[in-house]
This record gives C-alpha cells, sequence and structure tokens, in this order.
C-alpha cells in the first residue's frame, strides 16, 4: 500500500490498530451447531455488536462517504459551491474508509487462509 505523505500513513496505521485493538470474546461453546453469533464488538451505546454486524456497518459507512464525495464533486461543478477545500478532504477521507476496508479485508483472507492451512 503506497502513501502520499507521512501524515496519510500514520492515520492509516491508527486507524488499523484502532479496528485490531477491538475485544475478542472467548469462544463459549463449540460444535454446538448454533446458527446464533458470537459477540465480537462493542456498538454505540455500550451494546456488543456481532463480528458480522460490525463489519457491515462499516462497510456501510464506507459507502456512505462514497456518496458524500460524489454529491460534493457535482456540487463543485454545477457551482453550488466554491470550496475545493471541502471537497479534497471529503474524498481524502473517504479513500482512507476504504483503504481501512481493504485492509480489514485482506487480513481476513490471510487469517482465513492460514486456518485453512492447519492441520487437524
Amino acid at each position: 500500500m503506497a502513501f502520499g505523505t507521512q501524515w496519510e500513513f500514520e492515520t492509516a496505521n491508527r486507524a488499523t490498530v484502532e479496528i485490531m485493538a477491538l475485544p475478542i470474546s472467548a469462544i463459549s461453546s463449540v460444535g454446538t451447531g448454533s446458527s446464533a453469533a458470537q459477540p465480537a464488538g462493542v456498538g454505540k451505546g455500550g451494546q456488543e455488536l456481532p463480528f458480522a454486524e460490525m463489519i457491515k456497518d462499516l462497510i456501510q459507512e464506507t459507502n456512505n462517504q462514497q456518496g458524500q464525495v460524489e454529491e460534493s464533486v457535482k456540487q463543485l461543478i454545477t457551482g453550488e459551491t466554491d470550496s475545493i477545500h471541502d471537497v479534497v478532504l471529503t474524498a481524502s477521507q473517504a479513500d482512507l474508509a476504504f483503504r481501512l476496508v481493504m485492509e480489514i479485508r485482506d487480513r481476513l483472507i490471510a487469517s482465513y487462509q492460514e486456518v485453512m492451512r492447519m492441520q487437524m
């Protein structure tokens, strides 16, 4: 992953560390056949969120940021706004969120592949 500035590198690392610092719940039972999701993260209001729900929310938030970028670029082109700084800042935030999602995806795939290589 290439970064243009030291700030982008530090911000991406900080975001990755924040995601990686989420608490991991203990597995309460193995092989029970239960389809209930195990809590893996803490959501808004202190309630626990399943890992899949946390990832879904992260992807939805990233998608919303991409939509905001499209809207701000459209406003800049049509002359509704003349603040290039705000458009670039919005685009940078959306880009960073997208890179975070891609990094999480890459690490999940690598973890899955490592588990699949384990011998039982």
